[in-house]
């Protein structure tokens, strides 16, 4: 006889992820929550590891196939030192820093809503023309209404997440592949911008603090202060964590490597601050210096989206349900909720990304985030490490993918190359960020067994 109540499944039935498709924070959470309660599936501390050992770990995990945003890392220094090598003089100097980090904005935070999708092996091929028409529906608010920008923004934002609900309700809750779904509103949403803007129109964007968001500079000073701020919030969740794992006897990295990351990290950040402080401009009377608005904008973004996928629930759910679709119903996870969320915030934050470009360009045209723009978001997650079957990757993937992108296209631009020239590098570097996920992904998988 069967019975009606629900019970979670018991013994070999209960579903979990496999543990090759964990990430490190879901595997130390499965030993914490088995330790709970004074088990006693640890029963001696795991011994704190040597430098060499901590690195001969690493370097394990990487033949295993765990690794990470590395080559996406490796790719941008060796891109930065090679542009840097052909054209010294303008490359690497203040103000084209400046400007690539204005170009890659809006790329990267697209390519942190697409995250979320892929992370459950979905796809969105909307999302760069939602951002397009949100930032069509801001600069019509704007325009015509003459409220304030917080009004124009929060109009473009809930544009977003009208669509991202809608694409979610179809997808979730119907059963209609996204791959279908999503490619029917790419088309549909262009014919929603050019309705609203007109063929051949524009829509000028005149507001101050809109268009400051990649136009104008942080104050020196508070960009220092902002740097030193991150720089030690990010040293006391790094040794935080492990001062946790060490608390708790769980398995962890060398304190010698978590502090040398640490200090590469600082070093970076104090650099990348250091370069912008100087004058930009060409002329020695007018003063252009300081961190572009748009890079705090993604500081947050990053540090925010990061918690959330790392440190929530919400996030653990959305790797399960990425990983292993069934089990995580069966552990009770709503999975129809969790693919709806995904679409809602990917199209979010496309819409925040067509108001970065709006603000860029100081205008919005009927073909705003359309052409290669999805193609670029895509691609910078893809690059900077996030699986395109699902399970794996995090929201700083889509930093340092939208970074080598933005790079290949600023310095092959510097080289006087043809536009065919960067879709055929940027389409190389793509496929080659896949195959390099394909393999990985098998090697973690024969290492598991």
């Amino acid at each position: 006889m069967s019975t009606t109540g629900h019970r979670p499944p018991q013994g070999p039935e209960r579903a979990t992820p496999e543990p090759a498709e964990l990430t490190e924070q879901q595997r130390i959470a499965q030993l914490a929550r088995a330790t709970a309660g004074g088990g006693s599936a640890l029963a001696q501390p795991a011994p704190e590891p040597t430098f060499r050992e901590g690195v001969q770990a690493y370097l394990a995990r990487l033949r295993g196939g765990d690794i990470g945003s590395l080559p996406a890392i490796a790719g941008l220094v060796v891109l930065f030192v090679l542009f840097s090598l052909l054209r010294p003089d303008t490359f690497p100097t203040a103000g084209n820093i400046a400007n690539l980090l204005v170009q890659a904005s809006s790329i990267i935070v697209l390519a942190m809503g697409l995250t979320f999708v892929l992370l459950l092996g979905d796809i969105d091929l909307s999302a760069g023309v939602a951002g397009g028409a949100s930032a069509a529906v801001m600069a019509l608010v704007l325009r015509e209404s003459g409220v304030n920008w917080v009004v124009g923004l929060l109009a473009a934002l809930l544009t977003g997440l009208v669509l991202g609900t809608l694409i979610g309700l179809l997808v979730a809750r119907v059963g209609i592949p996204s791959f279908v779904v999503t490619l029917a509103f790419f088309l549909g949403v262009q014919g929603i911008t050019l309705r609203l803007i007109g063929e051949g129109g524009t829509i000028a964007v005149r507001d101050d603090v809109i268009v400051a968001i990649a136009n104008s500079n942080v104050p020196v000073w508070l960009g220092w202060v902002l740097t030193a701020l991150a720089a030690a919030g990010y040293a006391a969740v790094s040794l935080g964590r492990w001062a946790g794992q060490r608390r708790r006897g769980l398995s962890r990295d060398n304190l010698g490597v978590v502090i040398a990351r640490l200090v590469v990290v600082v070093a970076v950040l104090f650099l990348v601050t250091a370069v912008l402080s100087q004058n930009r401009a060409r002329v020695a009377s007018i003063q252009l210096a300081g961190i572009p608005y748009s890079v705090p904008l993604i500081a947050v973004l990053l540090v925010v989206l990061t918690l959330v996928l790392s440190r929530t629930r919400y996030g653990r759910h959305v790797y399960a349900v990425g990983g292993n679709p069934e089990a995580a119903r069966r552990a009770g996870i709503s999975v129809r909720g969790i693919r709806m969320s995904v679409f809602m915030i990917g199209s979010t934050l496309a819409a925040l990304a067509g108001v970065i470009d709006a603000s860029r360009l100081n205008s919005v045209a009927p073909g705003s985030g359309g052409a290669n723009t999805l193609l670029l978001g895509v691609g910078a997650a893809v690059i900077g490490g996030t699986s395109l079957f699902g399970g794996k990757g995090r929201v700083s993937n889509a930093v340092i993918g939208g970074l080598v992108i933005a790079a290949i296209a600023n310095g092959l631009g510097l080289l006087g190359q043809a536009q065919y020239v960067n879709y055929l590098v940027t389409g190389a570097v793509l496929l080659l960020a896949a195959t390099v996920d394909a393999v990985s992904r098998r090697r973690r998988a024969s290492s598991a067994v």
